[in-house]
Formats: structure tokens, C-alpha cells, sequence
């Protein structure tokens, strides 16, 4: 077998398990762990899994689709420094043989697919901005940065925070070098307990890869320094929340830069100008798959923060280096703002291409850049530019009626997240919040 010499390799760093992991609906890992022994299998075929036990794959119970095959990606395979004798790997999903089309992955791969077909390349970067939290009281209803001292009320680039955290973070450090992170920086965010670590850009399935390997090793990690590694994009009212933007860019077959042009309207060529107008245009549907939480939503608010700063893109503009709004342009790439950590991290990625590209299709035209700060211009009464919807039940309606983007990302994948989602909107729509009882239950 061709995996022979593979598997031996792995057998001489110490590995004898593989942990197969996949992607559900959520954007949450899952998988099991396999023999390395037997790795050719688990290429070819595919390690099985109960397919209707899966979020998201909407596979029966019974008959030749009822088993979620993961087939290991044998490049993605890596020993896990927080597993001794385990190597990670990425699967993609099948099932009955075929390609899933309810998988995320292979949803990204067919986006990507239509870039290959004109010879180019998407490059991502990716900012995971995420917070350290530890749950307030036995119930784990409650929850606080992890990191009592954690309190300035302005905790941008705080060092003495950086210092009482920097077991976690050197340990962060060293387990992302050893799985093959080109780190770029750490820093604390504009939240107590909140942090970002960058890391250098890649093709947009390795980079989604890459972002799912880092919450892995995030979580483990934070769990050995007693404290949890959160995703959530707002658990604090009146501080800013967590972002994940994705910095894009596109090379031709020659590695060109297709969108920058230095004479360009913004730095950016026609055809950046059109990728940027097409996010802009389907950015209200975009918000379902790039922002899929109720929380999501507390964050994408035009609403003050603790340290007199937020920078929620709410309203759908782009300008040159302007992070107030959606779409900021820069050093002739563009940065899309809209994401947030608790997106499945290929489903996002595959419908902001997929937008992009029809802008790039039909030739829209971008509005007229943003040249001031929106937040100040909100404040002063003056008219604004379109927002973003304002809760996720208008963002799940939005993807509904754009039967464009979802025909593009994939009505199979769109339609089931769709329903997982409603009913995720229904249930928090029936909860009594800490809020309402206090403003309502002896008001009236």
C-alpha cells in the first residue's frame, strides 16, 4: 500500500492512534480515533460514522447513506503535542461512495473548484480573536474572564495581563510552532479576558483547516490552565466582541495579484472593485453563514462599549483602510469583517467566495467608497448606508430569498442549515432573559 511508508514514519515519531476529524454543521470538530496501522483504509475508504449522530449531514437512518464515511487527508497528518501518540488528521465527507454535499469541506472544495477553473487561487488570513473565560458559579450559567484581574476598562495591547496569562500563552506558542503555525503575533484585545493570535495566510481549504486545528489546540490547552477557550462572539454586554476576519486575496495561474492595481479606485483592480461590490450586495444572506448565532448579533450592534471603542462593521460600506466599515481595503487585498468565531469556518469561507465571484460574474459596481468614520457619523444623526440585518432570524431569511448565492454555496447545505438554524432562533426566542425580568416583572 502506498500509506505503508506513511504510517511507518508516524509509528517512529511514536504515533499509534490517528484522531480522523471532521466538521459538522456547527463548526465543530468532531471524530474518532483509528489505528495508524491501518491508514491506507482510512484514505480510501474512510473511517465510518453514524451519519443522522452527526449535526447537520441529513443522512437516514438506515440503508447505504446512512454511514458518514471520513476519508483522512494523508498531507494533513500531524502528531498532536497535547496527545501523546496521536496524530491529527483532516477527513473530508462521503457517503454511499460520493462526495458529501451536506459537508462543509467539500461545500469549500467546490467553491474553490470554480477557482481553479479560471487558473486562480484564493489566499485567506485568518484573525481568531476569541476570550479566556471560567465559569462564575457551579451551574456554569454565569461566566467571567478567566483572569480575575482582567478589569482595565480600555485592555487593548495590555502587557501585566499579557504577563499573568503567560503560561497559557507561551504553551499556546510552542503547541501551535510544533504543528507547523508561521505566528505572526499575540496580543490582548479590547476586552477584559479577550485575545488574538495571528498567524500567516494560506489557500482557503488549508487555511480553514488551520483555523479548525487552532480551536483544537486552544481548547486543549486552555483546559490545562484551568480556564475555557470561548468563541463566543459577545459573553460580555457593553464590551466589544470577538471578530474573525478574513483577509482576501487572489492570484492568478502566473501568481499575480488579481485585485490590486495601484491606480485602482481604492488600490484595487476591476476586478477587486467587483468582488468587494458582490459581498456588499449579498451581505444581508452572508450574515446567516459568516455571523450564525443569536449572540452574533449582540456583537454586529451599533451600541457603546465599556472602552469607548468597538469595531462592529453594522452597515454595508468599504473603504480604504476604514474599520468601520464592512468591507476595509488594504495594501491592495481587502478585509472582510462580517465573521465571527462561531462560524463554521468552510461554510463562511465558501459563500464569501461564492458572493465575490458573482460579483465578479455579473460586473457589479461598488458603491462609493467610505471615507469617514461611521460611528461618529451615526452619532451625529446624518443619514447612513444600508445595515446589516439585526438579529439572526432577518439573516436566515435573508439567505432564504437569495436563491443566487445559495444555488452558488449549495442548496443541499444551505437548506439544512437553514433548518437547524430556525429552530435554534425558536428556542432562544423562548427564553426569558436576566434582563427582561428585571425591566418588566414590576413595571407594569
Amino acid at each position: 500500500m502506498p500509506y505503508n511508508h506513511i504510517a511507518s514514519t508516524l509509528h517512529a515519531q511514536g504515533v499509534h492512534s490517528i484522531l480522523a476529524q471532521f466538521c459538522d454543521i456547527h463548526g465543530v470538530a468532531k471524530g474518532k480515533l483509528v489505528p495508524v496501522g491501518n491508514l491506507g483504509e482510512w484514505v480510501e475508504q474512510g473511517a465510518g460514522f453514524s451519519g443522522p449522530s452527526i449535526w447537520g449531514t441529513g443522512l437516514p437512518r438506515m440503508g447505504p447513506r446512512s454511514e458518514y464515511y471520513g476519508r483522512i487527508q494523508p498531507d494533513s497528518l500531524r502528531p498532536l503535542p497535547y496527545m501523546p501518540g496521536v496524530a491529527h488528521a483532516v477527513c473530508d465527507g462521503f457517503a454511499g461512495g460520493q462526495p458529501l454535499d451536506t459537508c462543509s469541506r467539500q461545500v469549500l472544495k467546490a467553491a474553490v473548484a470554480r477557482l481553479d477553473a479560471r487558473g486562480w487561487k484564493l489566499w485567506v488570513g485568518i484573525e481568531p480573536e476569541f476570550f479566556l473565560l471560567q465559569s462564575a458559579d457551579s451551574a456554569s450559567t454565569r461566566w467571567q474572564p478567566a483572569d480575575a484581574q482582567d478589569q482595565l476598562d480600555k485592555p487593548s495591547y495590555d502587557i501585566r495581563a499579557i504577563l499573568r496569562n503567560q503560561g497559557f500563552l507561551e504553551a499556546m506558542r510552542s503547541t501551535l510552532e510544533a504543528l507547523g503555525f508561521d505566528l505572526q503575533q499575540i496580543d490582548h484585545e479590547d476586552a477584559c479576558g479577550q485575545y488574538e493570535i495571528n498567524y500567516r495566510f494560506d489557500h482557503a481549504v488549508a487555511a480553514a483547516d488551520r483555523f479548525m486545528l487552532f480551536k483544537q489546540a486552544a481548547h486543549a490547552v486552555a483546559a490545562q490552565h484551568g480556564a475555557v477557550f470561548s468563541c463566543m462572539p459577545k459573553p460580555f454586554a457593553g464590551a466589544p466582541g470577538s471578530g474573525l476576519h478574513f483577509h482576501l486575496s487572489i492570484t492568478d495561474a502566473e501568481g499575480r495579484a488579481v485585485f490590486s492595481q495601484a491606480d485602482g479606485l481604492l488600490g484595487l483592480s476591476p476586478l477587486g472593485q467587483q468582488f468587494a461590490a458582490g459581498l456588499l450586495h449579498h451581505a444581508d444572506a452572508l450574515s446567516a453563514l459568516c455571523a450564525p448565532t443569536a449572540n452574533s448579533y449582540k456583537r454586529l450592534a451599533a451600541s457603546s462599549s465599556v472602552s469607548g471603542t468597538t469595531w462592529s462593521p453594522v452597515w454595508k460600506a468599504w473603504g480604504d483602510n476604514n474599520r468601520t466599515c464592512l468591507v476595509r481595503t488594504v495594501a491592495g487585498r481587502m478585509e472582510w469583517r462580517l465573521p465571527d468565531p462561531s462560524c463554521n469556518i468552510y461554510a463562511a469561507l465558501a459563500a464569501t467566495l461564492c458572493a465575490g465571484l458573482d460579483g465578479i460574474e455579473q460586473r457589479m459596481a461598488a458603491p462609493a467608497p467610505c471615507d469617514e468614520d461611521l460611528y461618529q457619523r451615526h452619532a451625529s444623526g446624518a443619514s447612513m448606508p444600508a445595515r446589516l440585518p439585526r438579529d439572526l432570524a432577518a439573516a436566515l431569511d435573508a439567505l432564504q430569498d437569495n436563491t443566487v448565492l445559495r444555488s452558488m454555496v449549495g442548496d443541499a447545505f444551505c437548506q439544512i442549515f437553514l433548518e437547524i438554524k430556525r429552530s435554534e432562533w425558536d428556542a432562544y426566542s423562548q427564553q426569558v432573559s436576566d434582563w427582561e425580568l428585571q425591566r418588566y416583572a414590576g413595571f407594569f
